[in-house]
């Protein structure tokens, strides 16, 4: 990427090891805490004790629509703190091996609706929660799309992320023959072998996901 292409990238989230425990964050340390002004709250209260005129009892009424409104906000952005921390720790304790080892072959397969058991939230809060969000961890940043991806489980029981599969068959076709690439055919075969025991229009689907044509478009002399 060029300099100007590049996209800048604030995480909301901050992931740190402490001995063998993942300490999740957020990245708002920067933000100083919300509260309503005691000055406000004090000239509400002396409003309402002290002068009893109509035209003090509308400008109380209008202070306390105001102070209302702060608490409400202020109670909506505690909320969402609440959500987004709850639901990213659920998160880590699902991917907790990929957080300790930063290897995306511990990624396990995830769903939304793995989060939204785990916190009890429904799957649009989770969705809404995590949508163009990002965590920084001691591997890189992340986005948090990066860590959901469907899955598949093999004869002895071993479960593999979408991800990991499509990883496996591009390190098969980079290390083919160029001069007699692997078929759909044969890379379902191998992609078996292999422990991935995947249908050869499931080995056509991911190549075209990565952008791979096909083994006669393949060949290098």
């Amino acid at each position: 990427l060029t300099e100007r292409n590049q996209e800048l990238v604030f995480p909301d989230f901050i992931v740190e090891r402490q001995d063998d425990r993942l300490i999740v964050s957020l990245n708002n340390s920067d933000i100083p805490p919300l509260h309503v002004s005691t000055f406000y709250t004090e000239m509400l209260a002396d409003y309402s004790q002290h002068d009893k005129s109509a035209k003090t009892k509308e400008a109380s009424r209008e202070l306390k629509k105001y102070i209302d409104s702060a608490r409400n906000f202020i109670d909506a952005i505690r909320q969402r703190n609440e959500t987004m921390m709850r639901s990213m720790q659920a998160l880590v304790r699902f991917q907790r091996e990929f957080f300790i080892q930063g290897d995306s072959h511990y990624l396990r397969p995830m769903v939304l609706k793995d989060l939204a058991d785990s916190t009890g939230y429904d799957v649009s809060t989770i969705s809404r929660t995590f949508n163009n969000k990002y965590v920084q961890t001691e591997f890189g940043i992340y986005s948090l799309k990066y860590f959901f991806s469907e899955g598949m489980t093999n004869a002895e029981g071993q479960t593999s992320s979408t991800r990991t599969i499509k990883e496996h068959l591009q390190e098969l076709i980079n290390q083919e023959d160029k001069s007699a690439p692997l078929t759909d055919d044969q890379l379902e075969q191998a992609m078996k072998r292999d422990g991935y025991p995947i249908a050869r229009r499931t080995v056509a689907k991911y190549r075209e996901q990565l952008n791979i044509p096909t083994a006669r478009l393949r060949i290098r002399m």
